[in-house]
């Protein structure tokens, strides 16, 4: 089967004294999730916005892609793909190229 799909993602940046917080939104088409990161610029630290931001929208991301492994695990599960006592593992779900 061939076949191209396009998702995307939102990502909004607030900062206020000092703390930065990112919402993303990961948009398939079919579902959305959203994700939230905070940053906070310790007193020590000199100010820079762009830091707390890629920190923030790192942190969300994460958020995100954390709730998309959970639902692909949930469909493997589904699918008899996967483990009954956790997490399906390769062969039938993509490894983990950081294990």
């Amino acid at each position: 089967m061939n076949r191209t799909l396009e998702w995307t993602v939102r990502v909004e940046l607030s900062e206020q004294d000092g703390t930065t917080r990112a919402e993303a939104v990961l948009d398939t088409g079919s579902a959305k999730l959203t994700g939230q990161g905070i940053a906070r610029c310790s007193p020590q630290d000199p100010d820079v916005p762009t830091i707390g931001d890629e920190v923030a929208a790192s942190r969300a991301m994460h958020d995100v892609a954390g709730q998309l492994m959970s639902v692909a695990d949930r469909a493997l599960g589904q699918a008899g793909a996967g483990r009954a006592d956790g997490p399906a593992q390769p062969p039938y779900a993509w490894s983990d190229a950081s294990a």
